[in-house]
């Protein structure tokens, strides 16, 4: 799968993690917190805002920040259930961008 599509699927499914967040628990800082991040990750997968090599470096670094939210979240809940998932599909998303 194109690395392109990887980040654009990851970008839906981060939104929809989000507003699940925000619908289910009534969580409005989940529901920020997925929109920043997602707005910041369509900055760079909008083809001719930022270079490639920049676009492709700054998606990496904010799919890292969110590793270690999540992981932190994790942490701190000892519950998979949101933050756990969301570790993964971020984990898995970013190692698919790179094979």
């Amino acid at each position: 799968m194109h690395p392109h599509t990887v980040l654009w699927i990851y970008i839906l499914l981060l939104l929809a993690g989000g507003l699940i967040g925000f619908l289910k628990a009534g969580s409005k800082v989940s529901l920020i917190t997925s929109a920043v991040s997602a707005a910041a990750l369509i900055v760079t997968a909008i083809p001719g805002l930022l270079g490639p090599a920049l676009a492709r470096g700054a998606a990496d670094v904010i799919m890292a920040a969110l590793l270690v939210v999540f992981a932190i979240r994790l942490g701190k809940t000892k519950k998979f259930m949101p933050s756990g998932l969301m570790l993964a599909i971020t984990a898995l998303a970013l190692a698919f961008r790179h094979l």
